[in-house]
């Protein structure tokens, strides 16, 4: 069984967080097969959520928060990302704008 190319999975979740009305972005563009994608979830006055996709130990899709203790402010998130982009040149970084806290993340989210 094939993975979803990475372009794909960006484009599902452009549409799931127009579908609720949120603005969403790719902030940076990555490697359209296999490049992994970080979301950013800008909650505005709530901070920012950093999420990147890992394997659970049963094998399923789950995240890890970069951010373990709670969301960071913006500046500090943007900081993060770049770091990231420096050791991984496909990475996809996918912005979602969500002051009012809509948008959920369907897979678990791991602790560190």
């Amino acid at each position: 069984m094939s993975r979803l190319k990475s372009e794909l999975r960006v484009q599902a979740w452009l549409r799931r967080a127009g579908g609720l009305g949120l603005m969403a972005t790719v902030a940076r563009k990555g490697e359209p097969e296999s490049g992994t994608v970080l979301l950013k979830i800008n909650r505005h006055g709530a901070g920012c959520e950093v999420y990147s996709p890992v394997s659970a130990p049963d094998g399923a899709s789950a995240w890890m928060s970069a951010f373990p203790k709670g969301p960071a402010k913006e500046p500090e998130a943007d900081a993060y990302l770049q770091r990231q982009a420096k050791y991984d040149p496909d990475l996809w970084v996918l912005e979602i704008e969500d002051p009012k806290g809509l948008f959920a993340l369907d897979e678990p989210i791991l602790q560190a």
